[in-house]
């Protein structure tokens, strides 16, 4: 609560995350889970321009095939993105990037908007592969920009917004795609080209906040935007301790260039770093989230709820991550990160468990339906609380300033390209496997939460530098790090 108590004292630090948020990951979630209302809607619309064009339908495979298309170009666009937002993360700074990403929201709203009247279901695959594009950076910068510009003290529970925004995103796509909204037959395009509505208030407040004082001073080498920005964000506070932190990391990363992404992986500075990213990154996408989400709608309809309700029901599963994350940014500065990600993973094996047996079971007995409904929505909460939110934080706080960006974009072409193969692979794991597909997730949630619990460095109210060192010590073993080390070995340069 306290550390709640200082965010509303920072007011500007609040607006700017909520400038960045309703543009960057809200954009993500709010994309992901509208598409899933019109699926019907926009398989006829496929069908029907495809008759005008040729006078003959489109066979059912091949209508099928276009609709994976459609669905399987958000991830590409994606991955495009998240290579994209290093270097214009580096060239333009964290809240141009975010601003200039909007472009590819305008033009994908106009795409969705005109696709009906124009008779073109190819102007829905290419708006899709647009707003992949705008979800890939805005998921890379957003949490770049916010951990950059939060005080020490409060940097976990900042970068947790970015997790708040994702699941407020999925409960409003949920919300704005019912029937009696915009799910309707007629309404799908504006439902599709609503992403307008979150693009259009970030272009309209964030251009009015700060720029992240660490770029401005170590990127950009200016001391006086630096400082103006930080007394924006932090108020009346005395500044005189965290601008010493600052060039100190200046000092340690001077002389350096951004690094290029298979850099990292050849450094052994970085080797803690990169396994994190690697492990914690890849658990995250495979740790079976998706998979609940995908049997949640099965066994709600074995638990009785009817077909025209469990829309309704739906939409408590992304209520359940949101309260979660909540949650998890209320208590991740007293609790800590692998606390939360090893609780977290932890408790999905549980839940996960529990869930495979109810499964098997469930025509033995009136009541497992139930069990395996409570088992989705206990396995969500736990996924909110900790892998959520807390692995968009390990990029930011385990990489310096010159390695950051690249981290970045590390993390996300992995989220990205295992979450398009889960999506391409699930439906076929979901029929081989059947009532025990979530034995191969559980084996994922138990090795994140050894990894976590044993590997992962606790950075809970630490400074960059201080992180940085404890990160040496582990990288260098029974080598202490020395008056005169300044930071990874560097090549004088500026490009990334």
């Amino acid at each position: 609560m306290r550390a709640l108590r200082r965010l509303v004292q920072g007011r500007v630090l609040l607006l700017t995350i909520c400038a960045a948020g309703i543009g960057g990951t809200f954009q993500f979630g709010y994309n992901l889970s509208i598409i899933n209302a019109p699926t019907l809607h926009i398989q006829e619309f496929t069908n029907e321009t495809w008759r005008m064009r040729t006078g003959q339908p489109l066979p059912d495979h091949l209508v099928l095939l276009v609709w994976s298309l459609i669905v399987s170009l958000y991830p590409l666009g994606g991955l495009l993105g998240a290579l994209l937002a290093g270097p214009l993360a580096v060239t333009l700074g964290r809240k141009k990037s975010l601003l200039v990403n909007n472009v590819f929201v305008l033009a994908a709203a106009a795409l969705f908007g005109f696709s009906r009247r124009a008779g073109s279901f190819e102007m829905i695959m290419l708006g899709r592969l647009l707003v992949g594009i705008s979800a890939g950076v805005g998921m890379n910068v957003q949490p770049m920009y916010l951990g950059e510009s939060a005080p020490k003290e409060l940097r976990g529970a900042v970068a947790m917004t970015s997790a708040i925004f994702t699941a407020l995103g999925l409960v409003m796509g949920q919300v704005v795609g019912l029937r009696e909204l915009l799910g309707g037959p007629q309404a799908w395009p504006l439902l599709l080209a609503s992403c307008l509505v979150p693009g259009a208030l970030q272009l309209a407040s964030l251009p009015l906040l700060p720029e992240s004082p660490r770029y401005l001073l170590i990127d950009r080498g200016d001391p006086a935007a630096c400082q103006a920005a930080l007394q924006r964000l932090r108020g009346p506070a005395d500044l005189a301790g965290e601008l010493a932190e600052l060039e100190q990391e200046r000092a340690v990363c001077r002389g350096g260039r951004a690094r290029r992404p298979w850099e990292l992986f050849r450094e052994r500075a970085l080797r803690r770093q990169v396994a994190s990213l690697v492990v914690l990154g890849g658990a995250m996408e495979l740790c079976g989230n998706d998979a609940m989400y995908a049997y949640a709608l099965a066994v709600f309809s074995q638990a009785g709820i009817s077909q025209d309700k469990i829309q309704y029901v739906a939409i408590g599963t992304g209520g359940c991550e949101l309260l979660a994350t909540l949650l998890s940014c209320l208590v991740i500065e007293r609790a800590g990160r692998r606390v939360l990600l090893t609780g977290g993973y932890g408790l999905m094996t549980c839940w996960g468990s529990v869930f495979t047996v109810a499964l098997c079971l469930q025509q033995g007995s009136s009541w497992l339906p139930y069990l395996a409904m409570a088992c989705i929505f206990a396995s969500i909460l736990s996924f909110g609380i900790g892998p959520a939110g807390v692995t968009g934080i390990l990029a930011t706080e385990l990489f310096d300033q010159m390695a950051r960006p690249a981290a970045y974009m590390v993390c996300g072409a992995l989220m990205w390209t295992m979450l398009f193969l889960v999506g391409l692979a699930f439906p076929f794991i979901m029929e081989g496997l059947s009532h025990f597909i979530y034995v191969p997730f559980l084996c994922v949630c138990v090795c994140a939460a050894v990894y976590s619990g044993l590997f992962l460095p606790e950075t809970r109210g630490k400074s960059f530098v201080e992180i940085s060192e404890e990160l040496h010590r582990l990288n260098f073993p029974g080598r202490g790090r020395g008056p005169a080390w300044a930071g990874p070995e560097v090549v004088r340069s500026t490009e990334l």
